[in-house]
């Protein structure tokens, strides 16, 4: 089976750099132009079946890229919830002592104020992941498409590749993602797009 994640185009939020994870804000007039620039290239893969998350910018890279194919939602795989954090940049928030306790917790524990931990987010991916590969997998598909998120991205890579699990190395740029063969084992990468 193949999976192929892409993030979803460029937002105003990434091109501001400002935390946006749960916020539903659209795609960027540049960011569409990005995508539509990526299709005619023919980076982009076919799937059998394909998803994307809750959230508006994930449903309309799939509908720019895919046209009417169905996608299905899966709120699980939305970004995260930075709770108070949420549409303010580093600068802003980055000498709040809660700010402080939430960056620099190494447990996964502590939460954003009004928002989730690190922790609770990657349950809530790794069980909305796990649940397109069992449905994948029952329908007899060979394989799936799911837009998503940078945050959701990383950590499913870091699940998949557990040697390594440098966030960085593993969120794509907006528009582009990873083909991942999960059968036979271990996973491998199949291409970057």
């Amino acid at each position: 089976m193949t999976i192929h994640l892409l993030r979803h185009g460029r937002t105003e939020a990434n091109e501001k750099g400002i935390f946006c994870g749960s916020s539903d804000v659209p795609l960027s007039a540049g960011g569409i132009i990005e995508l539509e620039t990526l299709k005619k290239q023919g980076i982009y893969p076919k799937a059998e079946s394909g998803y994307t998350s809750g959230l508006q910018r994930a449903k309309d890279t799939a509908r720019l890229i895919y046209g009417n194919i169905p996608f299905r939602a899966v709120d699980d795989l939305n970004e995260y919830d930075f709770g108070i954090f949420e549409l303010q940049s580093f600068e802003d928030i980055k000498d709040r002592a809660d700010f402080q306790l939430w960056v620099n917790d190494e447990s996964g524990e502590s939460m954003c104020p009004g928002g989730e931990s690190q922790r609770e987010f990657v349950q809530r991916v790794l069980n909305g992941f796990n649940s397109i590969i069992d449905e994948t997998r029952r329908s007899g598909a060979d394989s799936a498409l799911i837009v998503c998120h940078g945050g959701v991205i990383v950590r499913i890579m870091q699940h998949l590749f557990p040697d390594n699990d440098d966030y960085f190395q593993w969120q794509p740029d907006n528009g582009h993602g990873y083909s991942i063969s999960l059968s036979p084992e271990p996973p491998q990468i199949l291409n970057q797009f």
